[in-house]
């Protein structure tokens, strides 16, 4: 098994740019403006420097940020994660009840009112209750 070769882009803002340096080859460095476009260039300067193809190797782009802007960073990340958490479990909620409601007779319609959602996210909420 042939292992490839990993390089490290490490990507810091600089006024209107992100400058790229590769961690494992010295004097390697790029810029890119946009950060989908660090590993690209890194990729690009690497394959130069050592004259390979540019897809014989892996590029892991780590982005240089001061601390408080990774920690707010960190916390919105956190926050969403934990929202799609609880919303998944709201989904789950809502389809058992809705299928308690179901089985007691009640119409879709009222169990929209009573859920506070619409008939049409009960009937997805019932499509999926076997899910």
């Amino acid at each position: 098994m042939v292992v490839r070769p990993t390089y490290t882009a490490l990507a810091q803002r600089d006024g209107t740019w992100w400058a790229i340096r590769v961690a494992e080859l010295r004097g390697v460095f790029s810029q890119a403006r946009r950060l989908d476009r660090v590993e690209y260039m890194a990729r690009d300067a690497i394959a130069l420097l050592l004259e390979v193809d540019p897809a014989s190797f892996d590029v892991i782009v780590r982005e240089h940020l001061d601390a408080k802007t990774r920690r707010v960073i960190d916390e919105a990340v956190q926050a969403r994660d934990e929202a799609l958490e609880r919303q998944r479990v709201a989904t789950s909620k809502s389809r058992e009840a809705a299928r308690t409601l179901q089985r007691q007779g009640l119409p879709q319609r009222d169990i929209g009112r009573l859920l506070k959602v619409s008939h049409q996210r009960v009937a997805q909420l019932l499509d999926s209750a076997g899910s």
